[in-house]
């Protein structure tokens, strides 16, 4: 536990200097770009074409999902991913990227997942607000379901914090997990019902694919933009969601804390 409450502190005594290494991240990934930061929205958009062409358009025949618009349901889904995706595989390689500026000065390591987590926030944020309008013109409004949206917020972000603390720090010490994390990440996309709907597999399939602790996040977006159920009616999905969670977060709190000191040393 105390792990866990270092590694916090360790965040809230720099939530400047996040903020500040984080804006600089998208000011230097965007300076030579004409578009600027618009490329945040611009590259989203794009894929959310090309998704809903093959599989809105080209499989489905631009039929809805129930009385919902399949751009919608597929935006609903798309865009938790689309932070999700990128705050897995940056994250896990997080603290390798910097590793010359932890080897050069004291530096907070574990501030690095982090930084990642709000440079990926600006976008996110801002495909959210797209999000609504689309809603809004289609005149979609779950009503009160819209309050647990604070919830699956705090889901998400330490969910993906934990998750990157410990990938950052086994791909220090294991070099080709970055690779099997990227592989994975690729596999994990079409394993989720993000494109596709799962109303025909089995209980049995559907069982399987809830392990994944992604599926608890994604599916808790769509009930809570769409209506379609509360967090506590599933009482035991929530408890086992929170279980892996935290088990994830004590694990990569501890191995961070344990090899930090040791980092240079496997490059």
């Amino acid at each position: 536990m105390r792990f866990v409450l270092q590694v916090k502190n360790e965040q809230l005594k720099n939530v400047h200097l996040i903020f500040r290494l984080a804006i600089y991240d998208i000011k230097g990934q965007y300076q030579l770009h004409y578009l600027g930061w618009l490329w945040q929205i611009l590259n989203p958009i794009f894929q959310v074409a090309l998704y809903w062409f093959v599989f809105g358009f080209g499989i489905r025949k631009g039929s809805p999902v129930g009385d919902t618009p399949f751009l919608v349901w597929l935006l609903v889904g798309l865009i938790p991913w689309f932070f999700v995706g990128p705050s897995i595989l940056q994250g896990s390689n997080s603290i390798y990227s910097r590793i010359t500026l932890v080897s050069k000065m004291k530096f907070p390591v574990s501030i690095l997942p982090t930084i990642n987590l709000v440079t990926n926030s600006f976008n996110f944020f801002s495909m959210m607000l797209i999000l609504v309008i689309i809603l809004a013109v289609n005149k979609i409004n779950a009503g009160l379901y819209l309050l647990q949206l604070p919830y699956y917020l705090l889901c998400l972000y330490i969910f993906l914090f934990a998750v990157a603390l410990l990938f950052s720090t086994i791909s220090i010490i294991i070099r080709d997990f970055q690779l099997l994390v990227q592989s994975g990440m690729r596999m994990v996309f079409f394993l989720l019902p993000i494109v596709w709907r799962m109303d025909n597999l089995p209980p049995l399939y559907v069982n399987i694919l809830k392990l994944n602790p992604v599926f608890y996040l994604i599916e808790g977006f769509r009930h809570t933009f769409l209506g379609g159920g509360w967090f506590f009616e599933e009482l035991t999905y929530t408890a086992y969601f929170w279980s892996i969670t935290l088990f994830v977060l004590f694990l990569g709190s501890y191995m961070h804390i344990k090899f930090r000191n040791k980092f240079v040393d496997y490059i």
